[in-house]
């Protein structure tokens, strides 16, 4: 058997301290589950359940990249986020055995076409427009679980240009790792090389081309992006 197109490689993002790569499958993300964060996007975090949007696998990027700024957009917006690296899968996976399904944590930068999720949500569309664009998930290396440790409190924080913009602690998640695995494997079954970012602090706002973005989480290595000129 043969392709009739040539075939992707696979999308990976790096592990610390080796040569190695995780490979990447799907990329779940959790919306607004920091309560000041849904506050400042118009909701009321103490009534919505979690929910769930995806970007493509090889929207990645590594660490350190200067990315062009995404085409269809006046408004690219950051959103610092803790990654969570799925190692083993399962289907209705408890919450007291989910972190023996993680492989390891990673820092991450949500990049969001603002003004195309707005648009979005007054026609009450999906936001793939906004959330799956090429370049749209940065996320440093993975470390290991043997390393790091299960990650559930401390500072995560993001910078833009040396200037603090969003400041939070992990500990304040609205729904902690434990549950998300739980409910994302309730309607669907995890694989390895899942990938799921676990919402953003307060704070989001617009980058435009130069600008340098840190994002800096307790227990992990910073993670810098470059916003490039229009592709």
């Amino acid at each position: 058997m043969g392709y009739v197109v040539e075939p992707q490689a696979q999308p990976s993002v790096a592990v610390a301290g080796t040569e190695d790569r995780f490979p990447v499958r799907r990329i779940f993300c959790v919306g607004r589950n920091y309560a000041a964060h849904a506050r400042e996007m118009g909701r009321d975090p103490d009534r919505e359940a979690p929910f769930f949007f995806t970007k493509p696998a090889d929207a990645v990027v590594m660490d350190k990249s200067t990315i062009p700024y995404p085409p269809e957009t006046e408004n690219l917006h950051y959103e610092a986020e803790l990654v969570v690296a799925i190692g083993t899968g399962g289907t209705t996976i408890s919450e007291d055995t989910a972190l023996d399904h993680v492989w390891g944590y990673a820092a991450g930068n949500e990049l969001t076409r603002r003004d195309l999720q707005a648009v979005a949500k007054e026609m009450g569309r999906p936001w793939d427009w906004a959330k799956g664009f090429d370049n749209s998930a940065v996320i440093g290396p993975v470390h290991p679980v043997a390393s790091v440790g299960h990650l559930s409190e401390g500072a995560i924080t993001l910078a833009v240009n040396g200037t603090l913009k969003q400041e939070g602690d992990l500990a304040e998640m609205i729904w902690s790792i434990p549950e998300v695995i739980a409910i994302l494997s309730r309607t669907l079954t995890l694989r390895p090389g899942d990938l799921i970012m676990t919402g953003t602090p307060a704070g989001v706002g617009a980058l435009v081309p130069g600008d340098s973005c840190v994002v800096s989480i307790a227990g992990l290595p910073d993670l810098t992006t470059t916003i490039g000129e229009r592709g």
